[in-house]
């Protein structure tokens, strides 16, 4: 069997399929190659180039320590006002934002049932009073019954028997009579009952305030059978109000009662309202995990800005200092990044060694200190701090002085 030989054609074709295959590999192999030499630019660039170091200057001034935390606004005094009694609403007679005033009407429940009640309680009353009546005559009536046979007695008139009986009847006569008694003031009792049910069939307002809610309408029915349905929230008076903020368990040994505050709110964005801070309390408070502790701000409401539920972030001042040394908090991160060395770090390390190096130095450093330039090249010097307000911390130290200028970052340029 003979093979045939390929023809030019056949040939032609075989090379132009395989040329996009190798022009793929060749770019692909030059991308590599740049990677490659790009990354050694950086590496050996990084290790040659000189640093520079960007400093601040330490100074003098006011520092004022504050906790921030949120919460929401709520009145000093919030009633909620509810039916004792189940019935049918029959009027409304506030609505939202009506300022009311201590005993006025706000609702009436239809009576006309409880009408029924009291005057069914008061026939009641009536038929025990003539009960009374009745007992009390009975008593006049063996009483003289038993005084007679007692005369009749001594003269040996009246037979034992009968005086037994008429001592009897007079002694279950002023029983029955105590008992009409008993009957009067139960039925009196229960008169009483039916006429403050009666009166409850009215709701009113137990204080000069607002109308928060109102969370009735006419023919709605109220059942009050385990607990009071509540019917109006009112609100006693807000142009004095309260700031109820969460303080996380990490701030809340600062917090205390007496300290001012300023708040803001999304609704006034560029106000700030002052506050004063009335109680901290004990109970803890524990979401997720996180612990805080409910801190209650005083403040005044004069133009009624501020309404009941806003959300409000709080800036507690918890210390004021004068005439402090202050340093910037980067100057207390800051850590120098260390020289390079071969069998320290890996790829990445070597690749940008001073990155790396300096974060492990960062961690490891226990001492508070800040670094100068002496002669060039970074100084350490150590430092005592105080508080911080997140920007900068105060500091005591007999080398620094306002002015000293200390180092917050470094930067290579190179870059």
């Amino acid at each position: 069997m003979t093979q045939s030989k390929p023809n030019d054609s056949d040939v032609e074709k075989l090379l132009a399929r395989e040329r996009p295959r190798r022009r793929g590999k060749l770019i692909a192999a030059v991308a590599i190659l740049l990677i490659l030499v790009t990354a050694f630019w950086t590496w050996t660039g990084e290790e040659t180039a000189p640093l520079r170091y960007i400093t601040s200057e330490v100074e003098r001034g006011n520092l004022t320590v504050q906790v921030t935390a949120t919460g929401t606004l709520e009145p000093l005094n919030q009633v909620d006002v509810g039916s004792e009694v189940s019935g049918t609403i029959d009027t409304v007679l506030v609505d939202f934002n009506d300022r009311v005033s201590k005993d006025q009407v706000l609702a009436r429940l239809n009576t006309d049932e409880q009408r029924a009640r009291v005057v069914q309680a008061r026939a009641a009353l009536d038929v025990a009073q003539a009960r009374v009546q009745q007992a009390d005559a009975t008593v006049l009536e063996t009483n003289l019954k038993l005084k007679r046979c007692q005369t009749l007695s001594k003269q040996g008139l009246c037979p034992p028997q009968e005086l037994d009986a008429a001592q009897a009847g007079y002694a279950r006569a002023q029983a029955d009579l105590a008992s009409a008694k008993a009957q009067v003031s139960q039925a009196r009792a229960t008169l009483e009952v039916e006429q403050t049910r009666l009166a409850k069939a009215v709701i009113r307002s137990p204080i000069d305030g607002i109308v928060l809610k109102r969370q009735i309408e006419p023919g709605q029915t109220v059942a009050a059978s385990l607990q009071a349905p509540v019917l109006f929230t009112l609100a006693e008076n807000l142009t004095q109000m309260e700031l109820r903020v969460a303080v996380d368990e990490a701030d809340i040994g600062k917090v205390e009662a007496g300290q001012t505050a300023t708040f803001t709110v999304d609704a006034y964005r560029e106000r700030v309202f002052p506050a004063e801070i009335a109680q901290v309390r004990l109970a803890p408070i524990s979401e997720g995990g996180v612990v805080s502790y409910e801190t209650i701000l005083r403040l005044d409401n004069e133009e009624l800005l501020l309404r009941p539920g806003m959300t409000a972030t709080a800036h507690i001042t918890v210390a004021r200092i004068d005439d402090a040394l202050l340093a910037p908090n980067a100057a207390l991160r800051f850590v120098p990044p260390p020289a390079p060395s071969a069998d320290e770090g890996g790829f990445m390390d070597q690749l940008f060694p001073r990155w790396g190096a300096r974060d492990r130095a960062r961690r490891d450093s226990k001492v508070n200190q800040v670094w100068q330039l002496q002669n060039g090249q970074p100084t350490a010097v150590e430092v005592k701090t105080g508080p911080s307000d997140g920007r900068m911390t105060q500091i005591f130290s007999d080398t620094l002085q306002a002015g000293s200028a200390v180092i917050v970052d470094v930067a290579n340029t190179a870059r």
